[in-house]
C-alpha cells in the first residue's frame, strides 16, 4: 500500500496514455482490501476515551466522506475509458469505505453525532470531482501532521493509531491519484477548452476558500459542520503545543514522507507544500 513503481522503465510524458495507466495502475495495485466490519476497536482507558470523544472533528470528518463518495461516484459515470473508470470507481468506494469505518469508530466510542445531511450528485460531476480532490490536497496536508502529533505525544494510543494508519495513508494515494489526473487531464484536452477548465478550478478555489471560512466561525444552523480550524490549533488539542513553524514543518515532512514510496514518476502534490513553504519562511 506504501510502495509500488511501474515495472516499465524509462520516462513518462505528462498527458500521455502512459501517463494514465501508471496513475491509474498506481491506485488499483496498493489499494488495501480491508473490511471496516473486521476491524477492532481497541478499549480505551478513560482519560483516552475521553481525549477522542472530545475532539471537535467526528462530525465534520463523516460529513465530507459521505460528500466525496458520491461526487467521486458521479464523475467515474461520465468516464468512458476502462481503466481510468477502474480506478475512479475504487477511489469512489474508497471513499465509501472511510465513513464506514468514521461510523463504526464513532459507534464504538460512543461519539455523538450531528443528523447527517441528504449527500445528494452535484450538478456538474466534473466540478463536484474537482471539489473533491482539491479540498482533500489541503486537509490531507495538514491531517498528515496531526495524525503525526497525535501519535508522539500518546493522544492516540497505539493500537489506534494501527487501526486508522490505512485510512490515512489511502488519503495520500487520492491526492497522489487526483494530482496525476488534474495533470493529465489539462494536457489531453483540446487548446479551446483549457480556459474553460481554468476558470472552472478557479471556481472551485473560491469556493473551497469560502467553505473554510464559512465552517472556520463554527457550526452552522443544520449542523453540518464543526470546528474545522482545528488543522490550524489541533496540535494543541492533541496534546502538545507546537508553534506554527514547527507545526508547518512536520505537515512538510509528513507530507513528504507519505509520497516517497511511490514511483518518483508521478507528480507529488505542490501547491499546498510551496504555499506552506512560503509561509515558512517568515515564521521562527
Amino acid at each position: 500500500m506504501r510502495n509500488w513503481k511501474d515495472p516499465q522503465p524509462g520516462p513518462v510524458a505528462l498527458g500521455s496514455p502512459e501517463h494514465c495507466r501508471m496513475f491509474c495502475k498506481m491506485l488499483l495495485e496498493t489499494h488495501n482490501p480491508y473490511r471496516p466490519a473486521v476491524l477492532e476497536w481497541p478499549e480505551l482507558a478513560p482519560d483516552a476515551l475521553r481525549r477522542v470523544t472530545s475532539l471537535p472533528i467526528w462530525d465534520i470528518a463523516v460529513q465530507t466522506e459521505g460528500r466525496a463518495s458520491v461526487r467521486v461516484e458521479t464523475f467515474a459515470k461520465t468516464v468512458h475509458e476502462p481503466l481510468l473508470r477502474r480506478a475512479l470507481d475504487m477511489d469512489g468506494a474508497e471513499e465509501a469505505r472511510h465513513k464506514v469505518v468514521l461510523s463504526h469508530l464513532v459507534q464504538a466510542y460512543g461519539i455523538h453525532l450531528s443528523p447527517e445531511p441528504r449527500y445528494t450528485p452535484p450538478r456538474d460531476p466534473e466540478w463536484g470531482w474537482l471539489v473533491t480532490g482539491y479540498s482533500e490536497c489541503i486537509d490531507s496536508f495538514f491531517a498528515f501532521g496531526l495524525f503525526e502529533v497525535a501519535r508522539r505525544s500518546g493522544f492516540f494510543p497505539e493500537a489506534l493509531v494501527d487501526t486508522f494508519e490505512p485510512v490515512i495513508q489511502e488519503e495520500a494515494r487520492h491526492i497522489l491519484f487526483f494530482v496525476n489526473w488534474a495533470a493529465w487531464y489539462r494536457r489531453t484536452l483540446p487548446w479551446w477548452r483549457r480556459p474553460q477548465l481554468f476558470a472552472k478550478e478557479l471556481t472551485v478555489w473560491a469556493f473551497l476558500i469560502w467553505e473554510r471560512i464559512g465552517i472556520a466561525k463554527g457550526i452552522d444552523s443544520e449542523g453540518t459542520a464543526q470546528d474545522a480550524n482545528f488543522t490550524v490549533t489541533g496540535s494543541g488539542a492533541v496534546g502538545v503545543e507546537l508553534s506554527p513553524a514547527r507545526m508547518i514543518d512536520l505537515c512538510l515532512a509528513e507530507n513528504d514522507r507519505r509520497m516517497s514510496g511511490y514511483d518518483p514518476r508521478l507528480l507529488r502534490p505542490s501547491l499546498v507544500p510551496r504555499l506552506a513553504r512560503f509561509a515558512r519562511r517568515f515564521l521562527k
